[in-house]
């Protein structure tokens, strides 16, 4: 399954970031492979709307679940609707501690 954490570097040893629409970069790994791409996030400097095209691209890439601290309205539908599961994520720490948070199952489920 590929997931999706929100970053603010390109590896897993960067700083998650804690909102998605604005996160400078999204981190996509594949659970079953451990690989991961890291993709610059193209309208994290947009004026307006960022969440939901920022929605789109991860629905392109085929991930079915995304971790991030906070997600606005318009892109948690626009996900919701694709059917990618949304897990909360605040705890400050690296891509890779989400990552085995994730992994381990103790992430909230964002209804």
């Amino acid at each position: 399954m590929k997931i999706c954490i929100t970053s603010q570097g390109a590896t897993l040893d960067a700083l998650a970031e804690e909102r998605f629409g604005r996160a400078p970069f999204f981190i996509i790994v594949d659970t079953e492979t451990g690989s991961f791409e890291a993709l610059e996030n193209q309208f994290a400097g947009g004026s307006g709307g960022v969440g939901p095209k920022a929605a789109q691209l991860l629905i392109t890439r085929e991930v079915k679940a995304l971790v991030s601290g906070m997600v606005g309205g318009n892109a948690h539908e626009v996900l919701k609707a694709a059917g990618i599961y949304l897990y909360a994520y605040r705890a400050h720490g690296t891509v890779r501690d989400a990552l085995e948070r994730f992994n381990k199952k103790t992430l909230d489920l964002v209804a």
